[in-house]
């Protein structure tokens, strides 16, 4: 099994204002996918393609910086109750997924 030689990793919590914002963005980057899915079936100018694909990785891209800024926080906020903050680790690996 993956991981099992690696430490518990700690869960990251998004609010609910937050989720709300990443499920509109992950949306609109699931109807941006459709449109890009379309072009290339329809034979449009590579440009155009890439264009919009590269629209639909903006959006993924700002889905997930806003789960980790929101868990981050939830971090801060958490730090003096019962949950262990994350490490600095755990937080550097969160962003490298994105890169």
């Amino acid at each position: 099994m993956e991981g099992t030689s690696e430490a518990q990793e700690a869960p990251v919590k998004v609010d609910e204002d937050s989720v709300n914002a990443v499920l509109n963005r992950l949306r609109r980057a699931q109807g941006q996918l459709a449109g890009v899915i379309a072009m290339i079936e329809a034979g449009r100018d590579c440009k155009d393609v890439v264009t919009q694909l590269a629209a639909v990785s903006r959006a993924l891209d700002r889905a997930g910086f806003k789960i980790v800024a929101s868990g981050m926080r939830q971090c801060m906020a958490n730090a003096d109750e019962s949950q262990a903050p994350m490490t600095e680790e755990e937080l550097e690996k969160l962003f490298l997924a994105l890169a």
